[in-house]
């Protein structure tokens, strides 16, 4: 089986019969359908359609036979065909969007639930369809994130049948599951019923190699499912879930699927009995015991304090074998939709499967964390049913899914968390040394570099024979890198920085990555009278005030100021060519002027700062004949005028 435990038979789908016909005229298609018998039904249906018999209402009966049978991917195009031809009830177009959200289709299924929120004619389903176009919305957003974990499929008991539910039998080291993979068809959805079966790995590590074997003892019918058994630690107590004969209600009043518990007395298990905590109105199914064996958590489709859908529930084993009334989880576990088959860590997190929260498209394995749903994420997730999580530590464990490339129905497999992938970050430097005035550089070896991260953490580097350097540097942190020979040149500084520059995991190609992030320091030479120029230092037109633009720039000639506190400089203004000679000086020296001001303000000392504007008596190009070369003229330069010992 893959969504819900069992398929609820008769008493849930003669109702959606009875509503459209009466018992004297309904078709063979409708008195399969009433029983359950959905495979046949699916069949007698379709002949009804290709006839043009009823063909509105035979389609969605045909999508209401495989929802109810948990092939909702396939009811979508007969849902659409039955809306097309108007058929009359008022819950398709809710399980329309359902068909859209469970065949990937996300933006349909978004517009569809909430056409139904506002104009559906079944209230308590219009109130759900709200949360659901939320969902699928959000669902575009989930299955993008990428995978981090390993799956693969536990080829030793899969079958082309159904085989699900995982569970540990304490003390052997056996896996115990259902499978349908002998017996009697099951017509609900045309494969057999389910038996529960033991398997003893060869290799427990790998769960690989072994022989399957149908599990001995009073447990295993001909005519009933059997699935989904969970043990107490001591191995002396077991429940599992059961169904009926799949015919109507049973005789007790109970519906399909009902939890059974037995015990394990001198090596023989006891006959299993109804456990106390069954709802004679609902299926319950799935449980599983915590670590602490008492506590029991299950699910139901029980109605009294219900999320929606099916919910998630725990009961306390008393030491009389009865059960603690049953306690919903509530919103940090259950939802709008289905929640089902919890799963129990041996550090007691829980992991359940639902199919209503943002997802990859049917049911997926969310885990409980900080008290918020968390969706596992590829690749244990996928566009089809992903259920029954049985985690053996926080990055193992085993789960069932029908995706596509199985070997069957439902198949068991095992997920691995993925091993973080580890970043180291490098700085790679290189020391130079330019020439002010022909601006070449060349490497400059035996420089000592200094390195400061916003951590406070210091460091030091030498530059080699080529100039250069190598550190490690820390992740998520802002560093400075200063080089400098007093003297000889001007200090250096420059900055780098880890924050952001971390590639996602899909990125890195190794287990463990070296990241080099590229450092250059310039030292430029320094002798009396050294001209070195300023960039982009722009002034608006007739005026010297300092525009932020021309501010950033200045600022960097304040640290190099304050990094080489032993020069002293003139701040030298040129205008270019154009306009008359006197007033070009006059406007060169109040932009020098105002330049010195601006440093001053920021902390250079007045004695060593002098303010020379040069007009248009230096140019660099002589004869100008564009603008490009015009505003080479127009410059900001600063002359070395001492340089202290």
């Amino acid at each position: 089986m893959r969504k819900l435990l069992f398929v609820c038979a008769a008493a849930g789908s003669a109702a959606l019969i009875s509503g459209c016909a009466s018992s004297g005229s309904m078709s063979k298609g409708d008195k399969k359908f009433a029983r359950g018998e959905y495979e046949p039904a699916i069949e007698l249906y379709k002949a009804d359609v290709a006839k043009g018999k009823n063909a509105a209402i035979s389609n969605y009966r045909i999508g209401e036979a495989y929802r109810l049978s948990n092939r909702l991917e396939l009811a979508e195009p007969f849902y659409k065909a039955a809306i097309d031809g108007n058929v009359k009830n008022a819950d398709a177009g809710y399980h329309y969007a359902e068909a859209l959200k469970a065949t990937g289709q996300f933006d349909a299924a978004a517009q569809q639930f909430a056409t139904y929120a506002q104009s559906g004619g079944n209230r308590t389903l219009a109130a759900k369809a709200e949360a659901e176009a939320k969902n699928a919305a959000a669902s575009k957003t989930v299955t993008g994130n990428k995978a981090g974990y390993d799956v693969v499929a536990l080829d030793a008991l899969n079958t082309a049948s159904s085989d699900f539910g995982a569970a540990m039998m304490p003390g052997t080291g056996e896996l115990v599951f259902a499978s349908g993979r002998e017996g009697k068809k099951y017509e609900g959805n045309g494969e057999n019923f389910l038996d529960l079966y033991a398997i003893k790995f060869d290799d427990a590590a790998s769960m690989s190699g072994g022989t399957a074997r149908k599990l001995e003892g009073p447990f295993n019918t001909a005519t009933k499912h059997e699935a989904s058994a969970t043990y107490t630690p001591d191995g002396k107590t077991v429940v599992f879930a059961r169904s009926n004969d799949g015919s109507k209600v049973s005789k007790n009043g109970l519906l399909s699927v009902d939890l059974w518990i037995s015990y394990n007395k001198g090596g023989t298990w006891s006959e299993p009995v109804l456990a106390n905590i069954n709802d004679r109105s609902a299926d319950d199914f799935a449980p599983v015991f915590a670590p602490d064996g008492t506590t029991l958590y299950f699910a139901s489709g029980r109605k009294t304090g219900s999320l929606g859908g099916n919910d998630i529930y725990k009961a306390t084993l008393g030491p009389n074998g009865r059960f603690s009334p049953a306690e919903n989880l509530g919103e940090g576990v259950n939802s709008v939709g289905n929640d089902n088959f919890p799963g129990v860590a041996p550090d007691g997190t829980l992991y359940f499967s639902s199919d209503g929260r943002p997802g990859y498209g049917k049911l997926d394995i969310f885990m409980v964390k900080g008290g918020k749903a968390v969706n596992l994420g590829a690749d244990v997730n996928s566009p089809a049913d992903d259920f029954a999580p049985m985690p053996t530590s926080a990055e193992v464990g085993v789960f069932s899914s029908n995706r596509a490339g199985g070997k069957g129905s439902d198949d068991l497999y095992k997920y691995t968390k993925k091993p973080k992938k580890m970043v180291t970050f490098y700085a790679d430097g290189t020391v130079l040394e330019r020439d002010p005035q022909t601006g070449a550089t060349q490497p400059l070896p035996g420089v000592a570099v200094n390195i400061v991260g916003s951590n406070g953490q210091r460091s030091s580097a030498t530059s080699g024979p080529d100039g250069k350097f190598t550190a490690k540097l820390d992740t998520v942190t802002n560093y400075t890198f200063t080089a400098e020979r007093p003297g000889q040149d001007l200090m250096a500084r420059t900055t780098t920085s880890t924050i952001g520059k971390i590639p996602t995991q899909d990125q890195l190609p190794e287990l463990n990555n070296d990241i080099k992030l590229p450092v250059s320091l310039t030292l430029t030479k320094i002798k009396k009278n050294t001209i070195i120029e300023i960039k982009d230092i722009f002034y608006d037109y007739d005026k010297a005030d300092i525009r932020p633009d021309a501010a950033v720039r200045l600022d960097t000639l304040v640290q190099t100021l304050v990094d080489n506190p032993n020069i002293s400089i003139e701040l030298r203004s040129h205008t270019d060519q154009r306009g008359k000679d006197a007033y070009n000086l006059k406007l060169s020296q109040r932009r020098a002027e105002s330049a010195v001001a601006y440093l001053i303000s920021k902390g250079i000392a007045r004695t060593r700062l002098v303010a020379k504007g040069y007009g248009e008596t230096v140019p660099i190009v002589k004869a100008p004949k564009n603008e490009a070369e015009y505003q080479r003229n127009r410059r900001t330069e600063f002359k070395i005028t001492k340089i202290d010992k």
